[in-house]
């Protein structure tokens, strides 16, 4: 119990950890003043055993149990509030530390862990712990202190009641922390369930066209079902195990107060115990356990909190690429590979590629399906380390910069463009984000899509769906390149961003490219032959190697991928129905 506290301390930042210190001897003190209650009662006790209740007498009573609850009930107030803005400022910040940490992770990381997993972590692990966490925090602390204060104080009054009473504690402790080994178990089991169900639910919503295309309703119904049934049943099943020992911890402390009853009776018959001591004891065995019974119900939930803080610190603790270069401006825009090698789970994917492109050129990758072309363009952004060999930019390695300082230099549009859930304008201005409304405008204008943008309800103020699920491929893919030309960076990376356009949008978008390419160093992957053949270099990316460098023409006059590429092209295009 109290290594999972201290783990779950030292998960918070320093501010917050400080909160929860001073909640905890806040919680002390109002230990403290619930305790002034026994003695308020004795006080009254007193004087009723003697016949000398006086005004005075009662006064003094009364002022004691004025103070008790006054003063308890500032104290824990100002502990839960304490508590509650340490939970929730820790979660805040471990959310946009997970968010900051993540966008520094290979882009393998996102291969190995799903998306369900990394999702669970950053919402229901982080809200598990603000509303968990804080309450279970703030009502163990309150119960352990609490019983500590007046275990003292019956000690105080009488050594063997205060033993009886130490007897059930242990007992207590022993019950208490049998369940918090079953807990152990069933908290791992829940969290794993609960990241499953996530994942398949995102599974499902991003996958419902495929299902429904081809008919898999009923299938992939069955396999969200299914990871909603295991997730009910873990945490079914960790409630229906741990009843029990809350069960025998309630008992049995009630059991001990009870003891503690008897024995103070028997010790007055026997006439080792006077009067007022007993009826002080009696009164006090109905008071001993009442925070201490809560703290124990809940503190199965501690291994949740355990749980969940092993999880956010699990990415925490991935390593990220070293991003601890300098904030370089490069002399130049020339890019090169110099021997790059570069695998994935074993699997050799760029092996010896030998590279340049000189600053203000456009190269072309070409190559079948699979040989390692968007990867290339992963390694020459830095997306991935390379194995070994270097990539350069300017002359100097790409490793030299800084994350921020390397990535100012590229802009990137993607086949698959990701639109965020906010409005047309805010889109485009992910490019610079401090930009005026005139420049948004200006970028949309020389990516053809100012007159798509103001056909929209509400112009540049419409508010787009979450992937831009509003717009068509062609109208997203002019929106993604108009992000890109504000942004304005000197290196182009354009990944397959024309292939899946529809006609009517592709002229509008050729347009959108050629006014963000203009004056750039450009690395396109294309299989669209007008998009390739006016490259300054076309590069043959075949089974992770380069089998074929040079201009359209020069390739065309060898033997190899790319003249089989071209013909293939020029027959498809020269079908007709």
């Amino acid at each position: 119990m109290f290594r999972i506290l201290k783990n779950f301390f030292s998960f918070c930042s320093e501010e917050d950890r400080k909160r929860f210190y001073v909640s905890i001897v806040l919680s002390f003190v109002q230990a403290m003043f619930e305790a002034l209650k026994i003695p308020a009662i004795a006080c009254m006790v007193k004087a009723l055993l003697e016949d000398k209740v006086e005004a005075r007498t009662c006064l003094i009573c009364l002022g004691i149990m004025l103070v008790s609850i006054v003063g308890s009930g500032i104290s824990k107030s100002k502990a839960t509030m304490l508590q509650t803005e340490g939970g929730y400022g820790t979660c805040a910040q471990k959310r946009m530390k997970l968010a900051e940490h993540l966008r520094y992770l290979p882009m393998g990381y996102y291969n190995e862990n799903s998306l369900g997993r990394i999702m669970s972590v950053t919402t229901n692990t982080m809200q598990n712990l603000e509303n968990v966490a804080t309450r279970v925090v703030m009502l163990v602390c309150s119960g352990l202190l609490t019983t500590a204060v007046i275990t003292v104080m019956i000690l105080f009054y009488d050594i063997r009641i205060g033993l009886i009473l130490c007897g059930g504690l242990a007992v207590f402790f022993a019950v208490n922390s049998g369940m918090m080994k079953v807990s152990a178990a069933m908290a791992k089991q829940k969290l794993e369930k609960d990241s499953a169900l996530v994942a398949k639910v995102i599974e499902y919503i991003q996958g419902i066209a495929e299902v429904r295309a081809f008919r898999l309703t009923g299938q992939h119904s069955r396999e969200l079902n299914t990871a909603i049934d295991e997730n009910e049943h873990a945490n079914s099943a960790m409630e229906l195990k741990l009843i029990p020992f809350m069960t025998l911890q309630s008992f049995w402390l009630k059991g001990v107060g009870t003891l503690i009853l008897l024995a103070s009776v028997l010790f007055y018959i026997g006439g080792t115990m006077d009067l007022l001591t007993c009826i002080v004891m009696i009164i006090s065995s109905y008071l001993i356990y009442a925070q201490l019974d809560n703290a124990g119900k809940y503190s199965a939930l501690l291994r949740t909190v355990d749980a969940s803080v092993r999880q956010a610190n699990e990415i925490l603790e991935t390593p990220q690429m070293d991003i601890s270069g300098e904030d370089i401006v490069p002399e130049s825009f020339d890019i090169g590979a110099e021997d790059i090698s570069f695998a994935y789970e074993q699997k050799k994917i760029i092996n010896g590629i030998s590279l340049s492109i000189p600053e203000r050129t456009c190269a072309a990758i070409v190559g079948p399906s699979g040989g390692g072309k968007t990867t290339l363009t992963s390694l020459l952004s830095r997306f991935w380390d390379v194995d070994s060999g270097r990539v350069t930019l300017g002359g100097r390695s790409v490793r030299d910069y800084s994350m921020d300082a390397l990535m100012r230099n590229f802009s990137f549009v993607f086949q698959r463009v990701y639109l965020f859930q906010n409005t047309v304008a805010e889109n485009i201005r992910f490019g610079d984000p401090d930009a005026p409304m005139e420049k948004v405008i200006e970028a949309a204008k020389k990516a053809c899509c100012h007159d798509l943008i103001m056909s929209l309800p509400e112009g540049y103020d419409t508010v787009i769906g979450e992937g831009g699920a509003s717009l068509s491929g062609g109208e997203k893919q002019r929106i993604s390149i108009a992000r890109a030309i504000m942004k304005d960076a000197p290196i182009i990376i354009l990944d397959e961003a024309t292939a899946n356009v529809d006609p009517e949008n592709e002229a509008e978008l050729m347009k959108a490219v050629e006014a963000l390419t203009k004056e750039k160093t450009v690395i396109m992957i294309a299989h669209r032959l007008k998009t390739v053949r006016s490259a300054d270099t076309i590069f043959v990316i075949d089974k992770g190697r380069i089998s074929q460098k040079g201009t359209h023409e020069e390739l065309m006059g060898q033997e190899g991928i790319y003249r089989s590429f071209v013909q293939s092209r020029q027959e498809a295009a020269s079908w007709r129905l």
